[in-house]
């Protein structure tokens, strides 16, 4: 009688054992195959890479200009397709013109056919009240400033001839993110065929971000004129509206 039970008991978890074994093989055979993208940011001015501190440009209305410091948020990136969309998960990246590592980053996707790559410029109103943050959220990354006005969402600095202020400096320290003046821009990039996620290959996205843009578009902002935009509010929202068209996708490359 006492070896019946013993054998019931080590037949239940035989059975048992092969179920689960089973299930699982079921389950990861469900698993979509994944392809993965990488997304590329190079700043420009018109058609030539940006070089901070030491080259001189000129901005539409003939002012003269140099860069010594250029970062943006991008966040919440996802891929779409008239179907269904995926979203990078913990996706905030600080783009940093003096950080080169900081310009692309990658992630799995399920394999698929994508017709769009969209994502937030700044940082979405829930993180901006969200306490002290880490990695590219990290209030030292000097990209915070108070728990009302939260994250400058864009940042650009240099000096030129045109600027009022001491040194020719003109600093645009662009945020807010609530109300009429929220800076939050959603930048929707159409993708062609040469995209193509399909299983194990990697499709990379190289994005050109034009700086000149940030001066002549929606609105003209003149260096002679506003120097220094440097807390919420209309100047900030209309150079906002400005360098929120700066995006095109310059190549794509799937490998």
């Amino acid at each position: 009688m006492i070896n019946f039970k013993i054998n019931r008991t080590l037949f239940i978890l035989i059975c048992f054992s092969i179920s689960f074994i089973s299930f699982n093989d079921v389950k990861n055979d469900l698993l979509p195959a994944s392809s993965t993208v990488k997304i590329t940011f190079i700043n420009t001015l018109g058609h030539s890479n940006i070089v901070l501190n030491d080259s001189m440009y000129t901005n539409p209305f003939g002012e003269n200009y140099s860069i010594s410091k250029l970062r943006y948020y991008v966040s919440n990136v996802k891929l779409n397709s008239s179907l269904t969309s995926f979203k990078e998960e913990n996706s905030y990246h600080l783009i940093d013109e003096s950080e080169e590592a900081s310009q692309s980053f990658n992630f799995n996707i399920p394999a698929g056919n994508y017709n769009s790559l969209q994502f937030l410029l700044g940082v979405d109103s829930l993180h901006n009240v969200s306490g002290a943050q880490t990695d590219d959220l990290d209030p030292t990354k000097d990209m915070f400033w108070t728990w009302n006005t939260g994250y400058v969402m864009a940042k650009m600095e240099g000096n030129s001839p045109s600027s009022k202020l001491v040194n020719n400096k003109y600093e645009y320290h662009i945020g807010g993110y609530a109300g009429p003046y929220s800076v939050i821009k959603t930048i929707q990039l159409g993708l062609d065929k040469s995209a193509e996620f399909t299983a194990g290959k990697t499709v990379t996205i190289i994005i050109g971000a034009d700086i000149n843009a940030w001066w002549k578009g929606a609105n003209d902002i003149k260096i002679t004129d506003h120097a220094n935009i440097t807390s919420p509010g209309k100047l900030a929202l209309a150079i906002s509206d400005n360098y929120a068209k700066m995006f095109s996708i310059e190549k794509i490359i799937s490998e």
